[in-house]
């Protein structure tokens, strides 16, 4: 096996424990990658034998998330719709504690789910280690190493990191990190990232119906014959200073007529007045609302080249061989950068205009990106979670029988 294939080290093969009585998971999630990367978990577990699958949503993002669902054919059995206008984080995150505290008390689960890195991940984890409901995290292990980059996620990834007693690291790099925060070992599954499975499926769907992604032929007709730049930020960390950077370089490289951007805007207000006012009127910058899913694949499919500060982002293109430049300084999927499928520029404009550049004009360079082998999964990641979460079940059925009360 090459260096830089993935091994994984669950098999595929049925569950080894023995399933008497229907015990309760509750998957939980609240944005729009959390609901890409969960749909194909969702289906794994309904699948199994003996489970109750039940789904719980934040509505962190209300409308991006439904597109996903209505996609996947999810309709959440819990739904708390939880934002309000102009939250703190803080007030964001007591609410949710509470709000999924409630659910989890009338719902008694023996075990729930939780993906990556939001504030729904870490509240539910939280809310469920009061109670002493055994956590799964799948996208566990992921680091950048600085509490601030990316904020508040990476934080957020740790802090469930000391609860979850399953761990699903995408990576091997991922399992080492988790390793090397002392969890043990026999809590660490290395699955591969479930939004290839998603990537996967849902391009299997637009080809038996393309009608799926017809949104973004309007855009590709536009554009024919130039060299596609598809754009995503909307990281805090960028918020100021490094936003008005990226919304500068990407008019610096919408000068080049052999050039076209497509850049679904985040509806955050951070972004979109910045955007608004530097790249509003230009000709080839199409500033779009943001995409549902399959639409956002079919852009990722009609592209060249990527250029997002997205963490989901990193793993999803290299599967269709678009090369991807990192508006962050750090990023906590080191594999991609590694394997030659990524590259770190930062929010420095001169840096951004110039490694779009040199990908634009140097082929051996965009070549080597694009063909670089992609590290985060192989389609099957929701599969060998679903099967680890049956293995487990038995265990998490005994924290069902006794649990702490959560009052003092």
């Amino acid at each position: 096996m090459a260096d830089r294939q993935q091994r994984f080290t669950r098999p595929l093969s049925s569950p080894t424990c023995s399933l008497v009585n229907t015990i309760k998971i509750i998957v939980v999630f609240g944005t729009r990658p959390e609901a890409i990367k969960m749909f194909p978990v969702v289906h794994a577990l309904r699948a199994m034998p003996g489970i109750e699958t039940r789904v719980c949503v934040t509505a962190q993002h209300r409308g991006l998330l439904d597109q996903v669902l209505a996609l996947a054919g999810i309709v959440p059995d819990i739904d708390l719709d939880i934002m309000q206008p102009d939250q703190t984080l803080d007030s964001l995150t007591a609410g949710l504690i509470v709000a999924l505290g409630a659910v989890f008390d009338a719902e008694k689960p023996a075990r729930i789910l939780v993906h990556g890195d939001t504030l729904t991940t870490m509240a539910a984890s939280l809310a469920a280690y009061y109670r002493k409901i055994p956590v799964g995290h799948v996208e566990a292990g992921l680091r950048s190493g600085d509490i601030h980059h990316p904020w508040p996620e990476e934080v957020n990834r740790r802090v469930v990191a000391c609860i979850a007693d399953l761990n699903f690291a995408p990576t091997l790099a991922a399992a080492e990190a988790l390793r090397q925060e002392n969890r043990a070992e026999v809590s660490i599954h290395v699955t591969g990232n479930t939004v290839i499975d998603a990537l996967f499926a849902t391009r299997v769907r637009i080809r038996e119906n393309p009608a799926l992604a017809a949104g973004i032929e309007p855009l590709v007709t536009r554009f024919r014959g130039k060299r596609i730049i598809a754009v995503t930020s909307h990281r805090r960390e960028n918020f100021g200073d490094g936003m008005a950077n990226i919304a500068s370089a990407i008019r610096d490289i919408a000068a080049r007529e052999d050039v076209a951007v497509v850049f679904p805007v985040h509806p955050n207000p951070n972004v979109r007045k910045v955007m608004d006012a530097a790249l509003a009127g230009l000709a080839n910058v199409a500033m779009i609302e943001p995409l549902n899913y399959p639409n956002f694949v079919g852009l990722l499919d009609a592209c060249d080249i990527v250029l997002t500060d997205s963490g989901g982002v990193q793993e999803e293109a290299p599967s269709f061989g678009k090369p991807v430049l990192v508006m962050r300084e750090t990023t906590e999927r080191p594999e991609g950068i590694a394997a030659g499928t990524a590259r770190l520029v930062g929010t420095d404009r001169a840096r951004i205009v110039a490694e779009l550049a040199t990908l634009l004009d140097d082929r051996k360079a965009y070549e080597a990106m694009a063909r670089a082998h992609n590290p985060f999964g192989d389609g099957r990641a929701a599969q060998r979670i679903a099967l680890a979460v049956a293995d487990a079940l038995p265990v998490s059925a005994a924290f069902a029988e006794e649990r702490p009360s959560v009052y003092v």
